[in-house]
């Protein structure tokens, strides 16, 4: 790849990646919000805007840590882990109005697996200064 293609990637990753890390917060916080301004496309459904939140902010995670140049194998786990996380959030928020029981439990362990996971990729990776997609 040309270093003026890396360059233009770089920059797309990283337009990409705050735009679904935003739309994907909105997504959790204002469901509501969300689903008037966003996708209206009916029923609505709390619940599933915030799995939908869940998720795209863990694309816009990864797209960020491939943007900041880190290998593929942690840009992978970093969005797992934030997606992960965020998940369990939303089942954790949206425990009174249905899904299973044992939804909180099961997410979380698999939450703390993408996060133990990350960290020790994030701990593995070679002592090298992380040149950034863009550069």
């Amino acid at each position: 790849m040309t270093p003026e293609r890396r360059h233009v990637l770089g920059w797309i990753a990283w337009a990409a990646g705050v735009l679904m890390l935003f739309l994907g917060l909105w997504a959790l916080a204002a469901p509501a919000s969300f689903f008037r301004n966003v996708g209206p496309f009916p029923p609505y459904d709390r619940h599933y805007i915030h799995d939908t939140g869940a998720f795209q902010a863990g694309l816009g995670a990864a797209l960020l840590a491939g943007a900041i140049g880190w290998d593929g194998l942690l840009v992978g786990l970093a969005g797992f882990a934030v997606g992960s996380v965020l998940h369990e959030v939303s089942h954790l928020m949206d425990r009174h109005i249905g899904g299973h029981r044992s939804d909180p439990a099961g997410l979380a362990v698999v939450a703390v697996i993408s996060v133990v996971a990350a960290a020790l990729a994030w701990r593995s990776r070679p002592a090298r200064a992380h040149t950034p997609a863009g550069a």
